[in-house]
């Protein structure tokens, strides 16, 4: 069942998840430091896995893309990271209902952020380049996305409507395409 969510509620209630104001750092001191991030949103540093979630949290509040590169940013330095895929996975959704009555798909990322799909947050389906597979994205912030988990994905396409040979999602007020039925 859907519960009613006040779009204006929850944007406050996310606007209130201080971050640093990565994209005012622009740091003379520029490298590059052993840590990546899998397919699954892990983090990796040194070839160990991050398991402190505060310090996983940490990390992703400095975090900053340029173009297709990520790098964590502080005011002294500017450190370049591998991403498999996206830095977040998106590892659960549910649905509300907005004021005017409209669907509203919110998702929980691996680091606890909640997201809600619509103007600021589109969703978008790519193909993977090595499968062919569908890689299905959501835009975090600052050009930052979370890649969907497998099940995430199918429980939106189960939200889905079928338009001719297209399978979109409607959230927010905002049309997305989920994929192409063939």
């Amino acid at each position: 069942m859907a519960s009613t969510v006040s779009l204006q509620a929850l944007e406050a209630a996310l606007a209130g998840q201080k971050r640093p104001p990565v994209h005012l750092w622009h740091p003379d001191k520029v490298g590059s430091i052993d840590i990546r991030i899998d397919r699954e949103g892990r983090w990796f540093h040194e070839g160990g896995e991050i398991r402190r979630e505060a310090l996983v949290r940490l990390f992703s509040s400095i975090l900053r893309r340029e173009g297709d590169r990520h790098y964590l940013v502080t005011p002294a330095e500017k450190l370049a990271i591998d991403v498999a895929v996206a830095p977040f996975l998106a590892i659960s959704v549910k649905r509300a209902k907005d004021e005017q009555g409209r669907d509203v798909f919110v998702f929980m990322t691996n680091i606890g952020d909640e997201i809600a799909a619509g103007p600021e947050h589109r969703l978008q389906v790519q193909e993977n380049p090595g499968n062919g597979e569908p890689l299905p994205l959501l835009h975090v912030r600052d050009g930052l996305q979370a890649l969907l988990s497998r099940p995430v994905f199918y429980e939106l396409a189960g939200y889905g409507d079928i338009d001719g040979n297209t399978l979109t999602l409607q959230s927010a007020g905002e049309r997305f395409v989920l994929g192409v039925i063939e």
